[in-house]
């Protein structure tokens, strides 16, 4: 019987023999008699008009079984959906398949179904289509200038929705303040880029009328309903699993063409069918992140107080709507203060339509611009009033007391200890002997640079997003854990196993967490936003504190003494002063079974269920130093030492936290100084394969000094924050501020992301051709 609590405990993860070993299995791993493969020809124009498809020698192929064109789906499979509750928000129709019209290269046109998959990706190249190419728009400013092309001819612009918002006296900020600081941001596209890109598996059952649908989801109960919805078909009729995910990081938080797509194809023909997307695929058409380009103002006192902040923002949201992509530029205006105390804050936000794939959730999702923006804001401060950006930042931060601390954008943060943050980082980085080598370095012309982000991240999303936990104690002593989270490599199979090892009291090897197929877990709206364990763990605590009930009164009658009487402890409920006689939970549910004369309530079975739904969200935080060096003659980044000291709350397993740490702050670092999506004035995608798209690599990654403080929240009973995104956030702007910081002797004060080695090079050689031409 363990004794030792397992919550804080480094437990390594349960999920990674069977995936070190090869044994997960994937959508790709699905193999079912009978299956077809399915292709789909992609537009190779950004915005034209379909003229034309003729698809009779793909039809004559041998192997093709079938062919379909946007003009015979519309009909028959609903539009795809998208969810925000913005009264501006404009929706244009999306279909699965283009119908007359062409708006982003990549969009699907046709589908080839065909015996093996090389068939039907031959067929594509027999199908002719004729386009009449349209006007492009690529820049989302100008999309929403007049005599822009307009993309969708519903609507007289490019305008898909706006959102304002603004709290205290902005105007009298500005005007009582001693200095304005103004600067122009560059939120570049990024590509999410999972490990496994998508795919599908569908199979229809006619005798008893069941679709089922392997996808490599992030969202399996979503996804089930609107699957349902798009294909006309009742909920009940659907079936929706997520095997094993190789990555998300929010792309896979979605609803996509291809999903309703092969559920239509698996019912039409009656057959299983599959599609696995290529990687050239993924960059076309999976959504990307970011895309933001915007204006900031602070207004500021000579000691660095900011007394107000104003951000007009454009976000590029490309040819439509995806799932959430309306609800993501708002949580940058949402968190845009920071962890800082700023009074008054204005914030106008549009959104364009643009030719290109659509932007959505991608690690951290809003969140990232937010923190990027404030930071940078923050280090510009200190440069324009000659301060040190720390001194700046302990300036603005509201006091440990003075949580929960209401924002003027209208949140309310949970808990926080800013300052215990960044006091532990700096003394873990070594900030005041940093500074003083920054000075050598300088006197011998090399070039150190000392960057400083201290972020506050909203996440655990709720209230509206409830989650789903079921445990069940077996007459084996096995016991069952069920989620509605849909983890896909955050470890929930093991803090999950964690949470309800301690509040029964039974060996971790005895649980089995089960989640993912919505045919056996009941419900449940899935992972994202660093919710599962958050909001999902919750739901799981709460169910086996229902369980433990269950068994304390089913140990009452077994031994035949008053439940108060009771005591638990090490997952034993033994009568008090009698401590010999007790029962294991294992040994409650085996003799439950078989006990007579149970009373009413009690039905012989250990096994509850439960929902929770957060009051408030949660808010994480935390310090992250960077330290880099540049090499002038090449543009080089050599990052020299990289510290994070995070807070999310009670720590279930430090491991992976650590884990997720680690990815995240690799992710960040690959906005910062190498990945952008980029398509040409045509709107080709020019960034459209691993050979082209800079992602970062292992020989490149700087050594991770990470550290933690623990502020628990008061949102749920373990005081849980989340993590999953948290290095996302905090490493990107740590990172450009070191290079900025780098380059102050060349008069440096902002490049815009990525801060590419060609841009550092050019920087550096034109300061130096100034500096010899005023020689």
């Amino acid at each position: 019987m363990p004794v030792s609590k397992l919550v804080g405990a480094k437990v390594k993860r349960r999920e990674d023999p069977s995936l070190i070993r090869g044994l997960g299995e994937y959508v790709d791993d699905v193999k079912l008699p009978g299956t077809l493969h399915a292709a789909i020809l992609r537009s190779p124009h950004a915005h034209a008009r379909i003229k034309n498809i003729d698809v009779s020698a793909a039809r004559q192929l041998a192997g093709v079984v079938a062919v379909f064109i946007g003009a015979e789906l519309t009909d028959q499979i609903g539009t795809i959906p998208t969810t925000a509750d913005n009264p501006t928000l404009r929706i244009p129709k999306h279909y699965v398949l283009a119908a007359d019209k062409v708006c982003y290269v990549g969009e699907g046109v046709a589908v080839v179904v065909a015996a093996d998959r090389y068939t039907a990706r031959d067929a594509l190249d027999l199908i002719q289509v004729e386009y009449e190419p349209l006007p492009v728009v690529i820049d989302a400013e100008k999309a929403l200038t007049a005599g822009s092309p307009v993309i969708h001819s519903e609507w007289p612009d490019n305008l898909a929705f706006s959102w304002q918002q603004e709290q205290g006296d902005v105007a009298a900020a500005f005007k009582r303040a001693d200095k304005i600081v103004k600067q122009r941001l560059v939120h570049q596209r990024l590509a999410p880029i999972a490990m496994e890109p998508r795919g599908v598996v569908a199979r229809y059952l006619a005798d008893s009328k069941e679709l089922t649908v392997w996808s490599s989801t992030q969202i399996p109960h979503l996804l089930k309903t609107h699957l349902a919805n798009m294909l006309k078909l009742p909920e009940a009729q659907v079936r929706v699993i997520a095997p094993e995910v190789g990555g998300g990081f929010g792309s896979k938080l979605n609803v996509y063409a291809e999903e309703a797509l092969l559920g239509y194809l698996a019912v039409k023909l009656n057959r299983p069918v599959k599609w696995i997307e290529e990687r050239r695929e993924n960059f076309q058409a999976t959504i990307h992140g970011r895309g933001q380009v915007g204006e900031v103002a602070a207004a500021v006192k000579k000691d660095g107080t900011i007394l107000g902040l104003r951000y007009k923002v454009v976000a590029d949201i490309g040819a439509y709507h995806q799932l959430f992509t309306p609800a993501i530029p708002p949580f940058t205006g949402l968190m845009l203060s920071g962890c800082y105390k700023i009074p008054a804050i204005a914030i106008e936000l549009r959104a364009a339509f643009t030719n290109k794939m659509s932007t959505d959730a991608y690690r951290g999702a809003g969140r990232p611009e937010a923190t990027y923006t404030i930071e940078r804001m923050l280090d510009r401060i200190a440069q324009e009033l000659r301060l040190d950006a720390v001194q700046v930042r302990r300036k603005n931060f509201p006091k440990p007391a003075e949580f929960p601390f209401k924002t003027a954008t209208g949140l309310a943060y949970d808990s926080g200890n800013y300052q215990l943050a960044l006091s532990k980082a700096l003394k873990l980085a070594g900030y005041e002997k940093l500074r003083r080598e920054q000075k050598r370095f300088r006197s011998r012309g090399r070039y150190l640079g000392i960057g400083v982000s201290t972020y506050v991240e909203i996440c655990a999303m709720g209230p509206g997003f409830w989650e789903y936990g079921k445990v069940e104690v077996e007459q084996s002593g096995k016991v069952k854990v069920y989620s509605g989270a849909s983890p896909h490599g955050q470890g929930q199979k093991t803090t999950f196993a964690q949470i309800v090892a301690d509040q029964l009291g039974v060996e971790l090897d005895d649980i089995d967490v089960i989640h993912g197929d919505t045919a056996t877990v009941a419900k449940g709206i899935g992972t994202f936003g660093s919710r599962a364990t958050a909001v999902g763990g919750i739901a799981v605590y709460q169910a086996a504190e229902k369980v433990k009930e269950q068994a304390r009164q089913l140990a009452s009658h077994i031994l035949e003494v008053d439940a108060d009487d009771l005591v638990f402890s090490e997952g034993r409920f033994s009568v008090k002063g009698v401590p010999r006689k007790a029962l294991t939970i294992q040994q409650i549910a085996k003799q439950a079974r078989t006990a007579r004369n149970l009373p009413k309530n009690l039905s012989g079975e250990l096994a509850a269920d439960d929902t929770f739904e957060p009051s408030n969200f949660t808010f994480p935080f935390g310090t992250h130093i960077c330290v880099v060096e540049i090499e002038t003659q090449t543009g080089r980044v050599e990052i020299k030492k990289y510290v994070a000291v995070d807070d999310c709350g009670k720590v279930i397993n430090p491991l992976l936290v650590d884990g997720q740490l680690q990815g995240g702050i690799v992710q960040g670092l690959g906005q910062a100084l190498y990945e952008e999506v980029v398509y040409d004035e045509n709107g080709q995608l020019l960034t459209g394969s691993l050979m082209d798209y800079a992602l970062p690599r292992a020989a490149g990654l700087p050594r991770l000094k990470l550290a933690r403080t623990e502020t628990p929240t008061p949102v749920n009973p373990l005081g849980i924050k989340g993590i999953g995104e948290a290095g996302t956030i905090g490493s990107t702007p740590a990172i450009v501020s070191a290079v900025i910081d780098a380059l102050a002797p060349f008069g440096v004060s902002h490049i815009d992301m990525p801060l590419t080695a060609q841009k550092i090079w050019r920087v550096c050689q034109g300061a130096q051709k100034a500096n010899a031409g005023r020689r």
